[in-house]
């Protein structure tokens, strides 16, 4: 059995760890509120652009943008991968890297070349060490999204698949869902789509959002979609594009930096609890070791004074 001063040192120990934990938990909840405003702020404007182009899927214009037209076979495709800078977040990053993994071996299975961008610095760790082609990386995001460095980073994916080197990009994030659960996505960016679902799609809303969705999904069978373009269609088309995959690649980002501090929020909690029980058995331990010490020096002064 461990001495005094060891179970002592072990207690004071736990007790600064739990501070430690107890002190990022209130910065995670503090940080969550903010990360789940912006997210929630920024899913109106990708709902409707995705909504938009779900429409524009149907429609017959007479331009044709390299986003909208499907390769017949896949040979090289591109993966944007987005992770946190960060650890102490759960299983948050384990869960979309192991998926992002599995589609990995996938694509190798089938000799199909992939060439991925890492936005965050856990996920550029891992693709590093499996020996990926990465491509494009940026890591140190902060706690807010900006469009620019966003942007910059996937713009290699984006003319690659315009020039025909690779025939499509998939986007692997974590999706929102609620405080305790954060769901792994992997799902295709580029070429759009011909019907987007809402159970998977990287910006899906509360129920009445989705049924409106479900409706317009309905309805976009129902009929064709057509549009006059004003000023000419090749600018409309090429326009709304470009803000389609600018705004998934920001909600992304802003779901994925929810999730993170809601993870982190949760797992520091468990963590705290944790530390709570270990020094409750500490603290039991103690007590019982010090008994046992006091009850021995009494023995022996009874002893020696029975002796004399």
């Amino acid at each position: 059995m461990a001495g005094i001063k060891e179970i002592r040192t072990k207690i004071k120990s736990v007790q600064n760890t739990s501070k430690i934990t107890k002190a990022m938990e209130m910065v995670a909840a503090s940080k969550m509120r903010k990360a789940q405003e912006r997210m929630r702020a920024g899913r109106p404007y990708a709902l409707k652009v995705r909504s938009m182009a779900t429409h524009l899927m149907q429609a017959n214009p007479d331009y044709s943008h390299p986003y909208l037209k499907e390769s017949p076979s896949l040979k090289s495709v591109g993966v944007v991968v987005i992770t946190t800078d960060k650890g102490l977040c759960g299983g948050l990053n384990t869960n979309v890297m192991r998926l992002v993994l599995g589609k990995y071996q996938e694509f190798r299975d089938q000799n199909v070349d992939v060439q991925f961008t890492a936005l965050g610095n856990k996920g550029l760790g891992v693709l590093t060490r499996v020996g990926a082609n990465v491509v494009t990386q940026e890591i140190g995001l902060g706690d807010k999204p900006e469009m620019d460095r966003l942007i910059g980073a996937i713009k290699v994916q984006m003319d690659d698949f315009e020039q025909g080197k690779i025939d499509a990009v998939y986007l692997a994030t974590t999706r929102f869902v609620n405080t305790m659960r954060q769901e792994p996505m992997f799902v295709r960016l580029l070429p759009l789509p011909g019907k987007l679902h809402p159970e998977n799609s990287l910006v899906s809303e509360e129920v009445p959002e989705n049924l409106g969705d479900e409706q317009t999904d309905a309805s976009a069978q129902s009929y064709s979609w057509d549009y006059i373009y004003e000023p000419n269609t090749k600018t409309v088309i090429d326009e709304l594009l470009k803000r389609y995959v600018e705004g998934l690649v920001y909600q992304s980002v802003a779901e994925n930096m929810a999730s993170e501090q809601s993870a982190r929020m949760v797992a520091m909690k468990a963590a705290s609890d944790n530390a709570k029980k270990v020094i409750d058995d500490l603290q039991l331990v103690y007590n019982k070791t010090r008994q046992a010490a006091i009850t021995k020096e009494i023995s022996e002064i009874v002893g020696g004074a029975a002796a004399v």
